[in-house]
């Protein structure tokens, strides 16, 4: 058995949702597991809708109107006569989308929580479009909300995993179901059954955590590229795929930049030592990206450079530093507590200054959590502003 999974650009209109409902259908065994996400920027606007209701905008109910016309457009183009039964679910999910951004512009609040909720239903749409239109073209299969079976802690927009109970739920599930399934990515839930993400590029990790589970012959991820490159084309002309590749290697390369997979895809297929392959969906021929425990390839000790555009740096400084202990301690426990991601550390040999990388949204917040832990620091000059 494998695991397919498609991204939003691969399913970004019409034309690209039939080239892959032609890679399924070429697929000789026909019991398959396919994880979509969103079509291409319907998570973005969402997002967009729940922080205009938010604002008490208007403007939110005719960008949800034209939102579901593209979704009704797309079924009726890839279904011809066939398109109302599929209209009407759709139509349901949209009135129930409404109600809660309803809610969010009377109440004036837009939690966590309820983000996780409104932005699980561009994988909805997507997985029940492409569901019902491949029976239509004969190929059985049955919808699976991910979220039945993926059940993660409370911390929304960015889940943790539950991996006994996930695995458990996974196997007992795939071992009743034998048809072929079309799974939404990055959507999960919590013990209390409310709605959870994954992450941005959540998706991946969801084919990841199913094929981990099921112990699959492979993980394929279908993108917009022929695989992994060693550099990003559009800053090296001389950029090429790399035919193979370790976890270890594609794992450093996706934490620094490289966006063709999500890091935490790499880990449950690392544990089952499951082969990913990155194809692209535009240009099935290609061989794509093998990512696989070893690689018998010595002939190029460096892989790729990546690189992360928008990036801000913190440095903390201060002759007061040299030969004190704990300042690193409570340098990165405070940013810590508060989930700021350290994407870089340096320190200078003289103690005299730690350096550190973290996301532009995050900068004024740790700023402000620095100063305050080292106030009494900086009043005593032994670390300077």
């Amino acid at each position: 058995m494998k695991v397919l999974k498609f991204g939003g650009s691969s399913i970004g209109n019409t034309k690209r949702i039939e080239n892959v409902i032609e890679i399924l259908s070429g697929i000789k065994d026909k019991n398959f597991i396919v994880v979509f996400s969103a079509l291409q920027g319907v998570t973005d606007k969402l997002i967009s809708l729940g922080h205009l209701a938010l604002q008490q905008n208007k403007k939110y109910k005719t960008i949800l109107v034209k939102l579901e016309k593209m979704h009704l457009n797309i079924i009726t183009e890839l279904n011809k006569k066939k398109s109302l039964k599929i209209q009407k679910k759709i139509s349901n999910l949209f009135l129930e989308l409404t109600e809660i951004l309803h809610g969010v512009y009377l109440l004036k609040e837009l939690t966590d929580r309820t983000l996780d909720h409104i932005m699980s239903f561009g994988e909805k749409f997507s997985c029940l479009i492409i569901s019902e239109t491949l029976k239509n073209r004969n190929i059985d299969n049955d919808y699976l909300e991910a979220n039945k079976l993926i059940i993660t802690d409370s911390k929304f927009t960015n889940a943790n995993i539950n991996f006994n109970i996930t695995n458990k739920k996974i196997i007992e599930y795939f071992r009743t179901h034998k048809k072929s399934q079309i799974v939404t990515g990055f959507i999960a839930e919590n013990k209390k059954g409310e709605i959870t993400t994954l992450g941005r590029g959540g998706s991946d990790f969801t084919a990841s955590i199913l094929g981990a589970a099921l112990n699959v012959e492979e993980i394929q991820i279908w993108t917009d590229v022929n695989g992994i490159l060693t550099a990003d084309p559009k800053k090296v002309n001389q950029a090429y795929t790399l035919p193979k590749i370790t976890y270890e290697e594609a794992m450093e390369l996706s934490h620094f930049g490289a966006k063709v997979i999500h890091p935490p895809t790499l880990l449950p297929a690392l544990k089952k030592k499951i082969k990913i392959i990155i194809k692209n969906s535009f240009d099935p021929k290609k061989l794509g990206t093998e990512i696989i425990s070893r690689t018998n390839d010595n002939s190029c000790q460096i892989k790729g450079i990546s690189s992360i555009d928008n990036i801000s740096i913190i440095n903390v400084q201060g002759g007061g530093m040299v030969g004190v202990t704990g300042i690193a301690s409570r340098l990165f426990g405070v940013l810590a507590d508060k989930n700021i991601n350290i994407i870089l550390i340096t320190q200078a040999s003289s103690e005299h200054s730690i350096c550190f990388a973290v996301l532009p949204k995050q900068a004024n917040n740790a700023k402000q959590l620095i100063e305050k832990e080292f106030r009494l620091e900086i009043i005593d000059e032994k670390i300077n502003n």
